[in-house]
């Protein structure tokens, strides 16, 4: 059941990738936020849940496997700063008529939310694989 709970972690942090993409794609228009100031980008940063040392301790000593799978460390915000836009019509304008968006590159978000996809379909595939290895598993010695 371990390959199942790897997988399923990697589909957990695959989703909320993806929503923080949404995010950043929703807002590359906003110009203020509740607070007041511009919105800034987010990335959201994962790893393993062990670290390698840990794993090779634990075979070595035959103790139990630390768990595994991936997890989310955080959810930062980019110093991409901002774009300024002439349009002085704009009730955000600056002095100068220049408005401040958040400098998002919706191709860059695009390309992101491209590869979280895969990886999140990567992952179902997996689960799916372990599913049906552990189902032939149960199989094994029935009779006919």
């Amino acid at each position: 059941m371990e390959a199942m709970a790897i997988s399923r972690s990697g589909l957990d942090v695959e989703w909320q990738r993806l929503q923080v993409i949404a995010s950043n794609i929703a807002n590359i228009n906003t110009t203020r936020t509740a607070n007041g100031g511009t919105y800034e980008a987010m990335r959201l940063v994962s790893g393993p849940v062990s670290d390698f040392s840990a794993e090779l301790r634990g075979a070595i000593s035959g103790s139990d496997q630390p768990e595994r799978g991936v997890m989310v460390y955080q959810i930062s915000n980019t110093a991409n700063g901002n774009r300024q836009v002439f349009n002085p019509e704009h009730p955000h304008a600056d002095e100068n008529g220049f408005v401040s968006y958040p400098a998002i590159s919706q191709a860059e978000e695009m390309s992101l939310m491209i590869r979280a996809q895969r990886a999140y379909q990567a992952n179902l595939v997996a689960l799916s694989s372990a599913q049906q290895m552990y189902s032939s598993a149960l199989q094994v010695g029935r009779p006919s």
